[in-house]
């Protein structure tokens, strides 16, 4: 099962007692501190689900596969998740 924001506006919607609007403003506001939080390099833990953490990887020596030809992979932030 994929999981969407549209699949999490109506788990909220269902499972507590406000209208679909809200439910669907609750997600895109978590979404939103979420990404901010990242974006900014903090860690994002989420208590008895997990932590997402901002990993620097450095530029490395990559090639094309269908050229084969050789170049160099830019050095970039990306996102890891650890589960609790």
């Amino acid at each position: 099962m994929t999981l969407t924001k549209a699949t999490l506006v109506d788990k909220v919607y269902e499972t507590h007692d406000i209208t679909k609007v809200q439910a669907s403003e609750a997600v895109e506001s978590f979404l939103a501190i979420s990404k901010t939080c990242l974006e900014n390099g903090h860690d994002l833990l989420i208590s008895g689900f997990g932590k997402f953490m901002i990993k620097n990887k450095t530029a490395r020596k990559g090639r094309n596969p269908q050229t084969g030809e050789e170049l160099i992979l830019g050095a970039r932030k990306v996102v890891t998740f650890k589960p609790s």
